[in-house]
């Protein structure tokens, strides 16, 4: 496929300038949506702009963004003539004739190549990017041309590979460089150059030929290598080092530039193993959302009392032995459990509490998480998740200068980690077929897919793995169920991939609307809270589901979780029926509890286990002096002082109900609990001190902002008013003028310089009559730009007009503007 003949015949622009100005201005808008790095700061016109788009952070920027075809006609317009006719490029690109319209028109918009299809031009910064020089090959496998690769060859030497080659003496290097160019660009004359060549000779072409383009030779050349020295098919490059020139490696390649050209994208196609049913699917990927905020909750009632947060590295991060701790906790492997800390971090419910003896707590966002239904809570962390640049995979690894990378410290952000994130979930949702099921791609075509579509972002191995991780992830967080997307996750991808807002009370989702209506898609997969366990005789209790808030934290506390699952298993245990006592709780107020929460009756063992544990709890009391224990039964207290097991304590009977100790009262405490007694502290004035763990909280926090990867994409708004300011901007560095007096001559585009009382002169008539004018104005910070004004009112040193440029009316300081000359009237002709 070929455009049509008349857009070849069309004047091929003289700049890249020149094409931006005949651009509309919606096309200058996809231009600046697509390369955002362009509107920092706003170009004052289209000079500027194509000077920017032109620079070498941006032009690299661009081509980071590109698919694998259309990097592979970039590169192929970089080794192709400058200018290059559309026709000749599609020769080089056999089997891509179909897609090639398709990324030319890419590359033009993003203003990689400008010109018309008979004079198609790539950026200079781009071809110098992609060109293979003496210094390396492209990914072509193409050295570099013949001129490049004789540079410093002598001219006796240049005439000598003329006359080997069968071809007339020259008066000058570069005539016999352009005899020798088209030589190697003449199929019939070249073949029969090879034609003669030795069979050896031969073959060491063919081994060059798609590239690397440099061979070795050691020691003297041999007989084959001197034939192709002396006949200019290979030049040296360095001492024991020969080329093959790329004009050479075109003809035997027979014009193609790509070995192996990858005009369309590998499309993953799912076993029919891997294709389910779509409730299935979602049926399983809403189970693992419940669990995912299950483990959430329990990391961060861990991590919520003075005893459990863990302290923070001096170097910044979570120490490997408290990340060890955790995961035996939440009874996943480390790195799924840095993959949670991670997670909370991220969506503003954990962080530093600032203090002196720093430790990892809580925020109060959590609170407020705690208290939202069930799927606006997942729609939170899923928010997070997506827009996070951290990526708990590194955790365990080495940074560049081997220090390791631990969870919630520093050298986890990489950049690209959103883009891929979304782009591997976009390829899933393709994968669904539309008949009520939905398709697992394996993660290798998943990984082969996104190697085309962005094939220079981040580099192969890091998008591999976040690939890779990014897929695992979905599925611990129910955004997959079985590999495949959940049909509530699909509006995620819909959501502004840079939304990202703290958790603080009142906040809105995230996500905003497709926040609202993942949440809206996700609620009725999830199973309504219970109120009620089911208690049975071997002093467990079944939770056959998520049970309410005050339900679940009772529970925690009067019994141990046992195991995990559809159905949660609670054991009691003397422990645990102490540790309620220990709370405050009352035997009379566990046993209405209980009976209250149970489906079943409440079984005997149980009645008996909590009434013999409240039976023996608090007779002992232990308080402050050095240490005590208080007790009203003396046989007790003799018993505990003969103890051996007690000896450490140096207990010493001071009266019949009192004994004293030499540890202090919570080592007291601690081991007669370990001995087996229930004993409580009390307080100076004798009451019972009930011991509940102390909540601990951070400081207000915000979440913390993803490290971006460039500029934000910017809105509909910004673009528009970018685009007017700019076309205001090339109209004033444009547009014909003349002065009303004559003025001392200035370069054309320059801001116009006239006298103190040329300038009123001039602002003062077109205030009268309504003309625009044109001005050169010095801002505060002695940016000198020009602009185009239709004065309003000139007094007290001041002008008011309308700014053309600004589209908005402005006051300007008369002392600042440096000259003003009304606009040549351009509409004759």
């Amino acid at each position: 496929m070929t455009p049509e003949p008349g857009a070849r015949r069309r004047a091929a622009p003289r700049t890249l300038a020149d094409e931006l100005r005949s651009r509309s201005d919606d096309a200058l808008a996809e231009l600046l949506r697509a390369r955002p790095d362009l509107l920092s700061p706003v170009p004052g016109d289209l000079s500027q702009l194509a000077t920017r788009a032109g620079a070498r952070v941006s032009v690299l920027r661009a081509l980071e963004r590109l698919d694998r075809f259309a990097l592979q006609v970039a590169e192929a317009l970089a080794v192709a003539p400058d200018p290059c006719p559309y026709e000749e490029l599609a020769a080089g690109l056999p089997g891509g004739e179909a897609e090639l319209p398709r990324a030319l028109g890419l590359l033009r918009e993003r203003a990689v190549v400008w010109g018309g299809d008979d004079r198609l031009r790539l950026v200079r910064t781009a071809r110098e990017l992609l060109s293979p020089t003496a210094k390396g090959p492209s990914t072509t496998g193409l050295g570099p041309s013949l001129a490049e690769a004789a540079t410093g060859m002598s001219p006796g030497r240049l005439q000598e590979i003329l006359a080997a080659a069968g071809l007339p003496a020259t008066h000058d290097p570069v005539s016999a460089l352009a005899a020798l160019s088209g030589l190697f660009t003449d199929r019939e004359r070249m073949a029969a150059l090879l034609e003669s060549a030795p069979e050896e000779a031969r073959s060491m072409l063919a081994r060059l030929t798609w590239g690397p383009p440099w061979g070795e030779v050691s020691g003297a050349p041999s007989p084959p290598v001197r034939w192709l020295l002396d006949r200019g098919l290979l030049l040296p490059a360095a001492p024991r080092t020969v080329v093959l020139p790329r004009e050479v490696a075109l003809h035997l390649r027979g014009g193609r530039i790509h070995r192996r050209l990858e005009p369309l994208p590998p499309e993953p196609e799912p076993e029919p193993a891997r294709t389910r049913p779509r409730e299935a699917v979602d049926g399983a990927a809403a189970g693992q959302a419940l669990a995912a905020l299950t483990t959430v909750e329990e990391l961060l009632t861990l991590w919520g009392t003075a005893s459990g947060a863990p302290p923070v590295l001096r170097a910044g991060g979570l120490g490997v032995r408290d990340l060890k701790r955790t995961a035996v906790a939440l009874d996943v492997p480390e790195p799924v459990a840095a993959f949670w800390v991670e997670l909370a971090y991220a969506a503003g419910l954990l962080a530093s509490d600032g203090e002196a003896d720093e430790r990892y707590a809580p925020t109060p966002a959590y609170d407020a998480w705690l208290e939202l239904p069930p799927e606006r809570r997942w729609t939170r962390l899923a928010g997070a998740w997506l827009a996070a640049t951290r990526l708990s995979g590194l955790v365990g690894e080495r940074d560049s200068r081997g220090r390791p990378l631990n969870a919630l410290g520093p050298g986890l952000d990489r950049g690209p980690a959103p883009e891929l994130r979304r782009r591997t979930l976009a390829l899933l949702a393709r994968c669904a077929d539309g008949d009520g099921a939905a398709a697992a791609p394996e993660a290798d075509a998943v990984v082969a897919r996104l190697d085309w579509e962005c094939p220079l972002r981040g580099g192969p191995k890091l998008r591999e793995r976040i690939v890779r991780w990014t897929l695992a992830e979905a599925e611990l967080l129910g955004v997959t169920g079985r590999g495949a997307l959940a049909s509530y996750a699909r509006p995620l991808l819909d959501a502004d991939a840079g939304a990202h807002t703290a958790l603080e009370d009142g906040a809105e989702d995230a996500l905003g609307p497709a926040g609202e209506e993942a949440a809206a898609l996700l609620a009725p997969r999830l199973p309504e809270p219970l109120d009620h366990v089911l208690l049975q005789a071997d002093l467990t209790a079944v939770a056959p589901g998520p049970l309410r808030r005050p339900l679940a934290e009772t529970l925690n506390v009067l019994a141990d979780v046992e195991s995990k699952g559809g159905a949660t298993v609670y054991r009691f245990t003397p422990q645990s029926v102490r540790r309620a006592l220990d709370a405050g709780r009352t035997a009379s107020e566990l046993h209405s509890f209980l009976t209250a929460h149970s489906r079943t009756p409440v079984p005997q063992p149980l009645a008996y286990l909590i009434d013999d544990v409240a039976r023996r709890h608090g007779r002992l009391r232990v308080g402050a002096a050095g240490a005590y224990v208080r007790c009203d039964d003396d046989a007790l207290l003799a018993e505990i002082a003969a103890d051996r097991r007690a000896a450490g304590l140096g207990l010493r009977l001071l009266a019949p109900t009192v004994l004293a100790a030499r540890a202090d009262p919570g080592t007291l405490l601690e081991q007669l609990r370990a001995l087996g007694y229930a004993p409580v502290f009390e307080s100076s004035e004798g009451d019972v001190v009930i011991h509940r763990a102390d909540t601990l909280r951070t400081p207000p926090r915000t979440a913390p902002d993803p490290v971006p990867d460039g500029p934000p994409s910017p809105d509909a708004p910004l673009l528009a008013a970018a685009v007017r300011a700019i076309r205001a901007g090339d109209l004033a560095a444009t547009a014909p003028h003349r002065p009303r007096r004559p003025a001392p001559d200035a370069p054309d585009g320059r801001p116009p310089r006239t006298t103190a009382a040329d300038t009123l002169r001039t602002l003062r008539s077109a205030a009268r009559t309504g003309a625009p004018v044109w001005i050169g104005h010095v801002g505060a910070d002695g940016t000198a730009t020009q602009r185009i004004i239709e004065p309003v009112r000139v007094e007290g040193g001041f002008v008011t007009a309308y700014d053309h440029t600004a589209e908005e009316v402005r006051t300007y300081p008369v002392h600042r503007i440096t000259g003003a000359a009304e606009l040549a009237d351009t509409d004759d002709g």
